[in-house]
């Protein structure tokens, strides 16, 4: 039996043309607002509109197309592909999407699984497959998968995928598709390649921005410590010490990973990691213990910016720069998640001004720079002394400001 349903408000899932049985189930799992995304883009995609949704990692992306997925399909033949950048990602669309309507069948195709279980999976003729581009194309060439019926194609996390390479094996899925099909293409940013993407493979889409491309949410507050290179892990024993909640800390290399983690350990602070050497069973014993609190600590290099969905992060540490400026705002999106308040803190040497210049146009902000109390002022770069300056939003007088190497800083 349904459950009586609430007056439409301004702000509810009632009036977004999502059916009682759906909504019954966003209640039970206490979802009773939308966030804008969802607003926008739930009713376009439930009339069968081509989307474009660009939306800061966190937004709740995932419902956006999931709940109009699964409720078209619920009254059409045909299947529906979500394409997702990394094996994280499926995973956690998949956890989703499945607590909204468990009778679907799912199929999740990713590298470093059982290639056994996929094929178990694909046997029971899964309505909607979730799939890295790589390993659904192993699976179309061993003529397992056909797409001939795919009638709903979602691309999350569009710009990581093609930041990451998958361009041709991408532009390979779609020729497979029949072109007669709904496309839903969400992103936290909007490059050239996307928009050709877009234009070449989607129907008139409507595109929702619901904040500019490159933009973070409102209360991720960011800092910034121009800090040599030798005095960075003094800063993380610091940083460690003063922050007390869960930490996600992004290393460059996966090297760098094994390294920063071994030191957080002998620190004595619980820490896992995940990087691409870590095999699956590996990486998801590391994010199920961060997840419950088992550890305190997650280092991880940019495979998993965009698939990690733990609620409750205190803090995320760029202990090195991103190779690609877009990939800051997916990283400082892990803290701050569905409008919470969240903390973002960067390591960059002298050396790297540029690097921050990039990240510091594609937000459309400047990054406020810090020294730590506790730290030598000689582990900084030059500062200029003044009566007083901020830390984390406290006043420490008596340090220094960082004005004139900020200046000095931007122009390397």
């Amino acid at each position: 039996m349904t459950t009586p349903q609430a007056q439409p408000s301004a702000a509810s899932f009632y009036g977004l043309g999502i059916a009682p049985q759906l909504l019954d189930v966003l209640a039970k799992m206490k979802f009773h607002t939308p966030t804008p995304i969802q607003q926008k883009a739930i009713p376009l995609a439930l009339e069968g509109q081509d989307v474009i949704g660009i939306a800061q990692t966190g937004t709740g992306k995932t419902l956006a197309f999931g709940i109009p997925m699964i409720q078209r399909l619920a009254q059409k033949k045909g299947r529906g592909l979500i394409l997702v950048p990394t094996r994280e990602l499926a995973i956690q669309v998949h956890q989703h999407l499945f607590k909204i309507d468990p009778r679907m069948r799912f199929a999740v195709l990713i590298g470093g699984a059982s290639m056994h279980k996929q094929i178990q999976e694909i046997s029971r003729h899964p309505r909607i497959l979730i799939a890295t581009p790589g390993r659904l194309i192993d699976h179309m060439e061993q003529r397992r998968v056909s797409l001939h019926d795919v009638e709903i194609l979602v691309l999350d996390e569009a710009d990581r995928m093609l930041d990451m390479g998958f361009a041709p094996q991408i532009q390979t899925i779609l020729r497979r598709i029949p072109r007669d099909r709904q496309t839903l293409l969400f992103s936290a940013t909007m490059p050239q390649e996307i928009m050709i993407l877009a234009s070449s493979h989607m129907k008139l889409p409507v595109h929702i921005e619901i904040a500019k491309s490159g933009t973070v949410a409102e209360k991720i507050t960011q800092e910034l410590f121009i800090v040599k290179k030798e005095a960075k892990r003094e800063l993380l024993r610091k940083l460690l010490a003063q922050h007390h909640g869960s930490i996600l800390l992004f290393s460059r290399t996966k090297i760098g990973a094994r390294k920063i983690t071994r030191f957080i350990r002998d620190a004595g602070h619980s820490t896992a990691e995940i990087h691409s050497d870590r095999s699956l069973v590996q990486r998801r014993e590391a994010l199920e213990g961060f997840r419950s609190g088992k550890y305190r600590v997650l280092v991880a290099t940019d495979i998993a910016s965009r698939g990690i969905d733990v609620s409750g992060i205190e803090l995320v540490i760029n202990y090195d720069l991103p190779d690609e400026s877009g990939n800051y705002v997916h990283r400082i999106g892990r803290t701050g998640r569905a409008g919470g308040k969240g903390h973002a803190i960067t390591f960059a040497t002298p050396e790297q001004g540029k690097d921050v210049r990039d990240i510091e146009k594609l937000m459309r902000t400047v990054l406020p720079i810090s020294e730590h109390p506790e730290m030598p002022l000689e582990s900084f770069v030059e500062p200029v002394p003044i009566k007083a300056a901020s830390f984390g939003g406290r006043k420490f007088h008596g340090r220094r400001s960082f004005g004139r190497l900020s200046r000095s800083f931007r122009k390397r």
